[in-house]
């Protein structure tokens, strides 16, 4: 049997990184809208941490940025240029020039062949319709998992999910694996509404019909799918999605107590299928309040050489009193904290930035090779990051079109380089 891999694919932060504060219910976001944002410092921070698990021996990729700001939706939508843009909707302008596809978690939900019927990693964009400035990126983020998942004997590729409310996909930031267990948390559900308990405050996002479709696109077998509904008051606190509240790693759930409804149940039903090594923190320990400001349970978990628990973690975690002494004694080998402030003002963490694929040996070798981190791609990166990225961002700066060619001009060079 080959040996397989998990490869963390980490969004690339673009050159039109701001503060837009777009995203209703991601609490950070809306507290940091039209704040000074600086892509160049948000890049280079990204590529720092990718650059850091490489050289621990984990595969670790990228994902290149979208090209922003979209003038084809701006077009669509009935503006001639971004002046008349700026002029009537400051908003929506902002959405088109979002960079939010650096948060990889939500580009798509990906099955590895271990999982499914036919023996091939099966693949679908999320289609992110609860959000404008993100339902704009699944056909363009569609296109770049088909060039670096480009080999028919191992990827299968599908369309995203129908754009309608049915259908609402936020991607794996609302799945994990746990042994060969999928977990699929769920906000709401429109066809068996008797089974939802709403949020009071922000609407959820995740369908339970979305989650049972991606399960049978990707030809998953039924009784190794577990199904879960996000606790409505985590939504309210801004737990927008499950990976705010809950993280996952072979057979490790790392969550706060107050992650799943019906919590009890939730983890017996997890547990009856496998040896779940379960690590549940206390609201008397961690608040959740506290879990969602820290982005504790947005960090990502890694098996270290030696066996043990690495927990990848924003520096928000050690400056926080309550996260800080919980994680004295928490039961990980070892807790490398990473300076990501910059996607963290709006609402992203460590496990936000990185979409999880596992791969076979030859899976791996069949992807494109070029968007693998290694000395020379990072070196190249942040070459490329230096010259092309500002250091200072304000809403304002959206209305130069000095923006739009930089940006244009860095994308084009990357896409260049990698054969895009």
């Amino acid at each position: 049997m080959q040996e397989r891999f998990e490869v963390n694919f980490d969004g690339l932060v673009g050159p039109t990184h701001h503060y837009g504060g777009l995203s209703l219910g991601n609490i950070a976001s809306t507290n940091h809208k039209a704040q000074i944002s600086n892509p160049k410092q948000a890049a280079l921070q990204g590529l720092k941490k990718m650059k850091a698990l490489a050289d621990l021996g984990y595969k670790q990729a990228f994902l290149p940025p979208q090209h922003r700001p979209d003038l084809a939706m701006l077009s669509r939508l009935g503006f001639s240029n971004i002046e008349s843009a700026w002029k009537a909707s400051p908003e929506i302008l902002s959405a088109c020039y979002s960079a939010s596809s650096m948060w990889a978690a939500n580009a798509a939900t990906i099955a590895p062949s271990s999982d499914t019927a036919d023996h091939q990693v099966h693949i679908t964009p999320a289609n992110l319709i609860s959000k404008f400035h993100r339902c704009i990126e699944a056909e363009e983020t569609g296109r770049i998992l088909k060039a670096i998942l480009n080999d028919e004997r191992y990827f299968v590729h599908h369309d995203s999910l129908p754009n309608a409310s049915l259908f609402g996909d936020e991607g794996a930031a609302n799945h994990s694996r746990l042994g060969n267990i999928n977990f699929f948390v769920w906000g709401r559900s429109v066809l068996e509404p008797s089974k939802y308990l709403e949020p009071k405050r922000y609407p959820a996002r995740q369908t339970l019909e979305a989650s049972q479709a991606i399960a049978r696109l990707h030809r998953l077998d039924p009784a190794r799918v577990v199904y879960a509904q996000q606790n409505p008051e985590a939504i309210d606190a801004g737990a927008f999605h499950n990976d705010v509240v809950a993280v996952a790693h072979q057979n490790t759930l790392f969550c706060h107590e107050q992650a799943y409804a019906h919590q009890k149940q939730v983890l017996a039903e997890l547990s009856s299928k496998m040896d779940l090594n379960l690590i549940q923190v206390l609201s008397k320990q961690v608040s959740l309040e506290e879990a969602i400001k820290t982005y504790l349970f947005n960090s990502q978990l890694l098996t270290l050489p030696g066996g043990g628990l690495l927990l990848v973690a924003p520096s928000e975690c050690k400056e926080s009193p309550s996260v800080s002494a919980y994680l004295k004694d928490a039961p990980f080998e070892e807790i490398r904290y990473f300076d990501l402030r910059q996607s963290m003002q709006n609402g992203g963490g460590p496990a936000c930035l990185r979409l999880r694929v596992e791969l076979s040996g030859d899976e791996l070798a069949a992807c494109c090779q070029s968007v693998l981190i290694n000395d020379q791609t990072y070196t190249r990166l942040t070459d490329w990051v230096s010259r092309h990225y500002r250091d200072r961002l304000a809403l304002e700066d959206l209305r130069d079109p000095n923006l739009i060619e930089e940006s244009q001009a860095a994308l084009e060079e990357l896409s260049a380089w990698l054969g895009f």
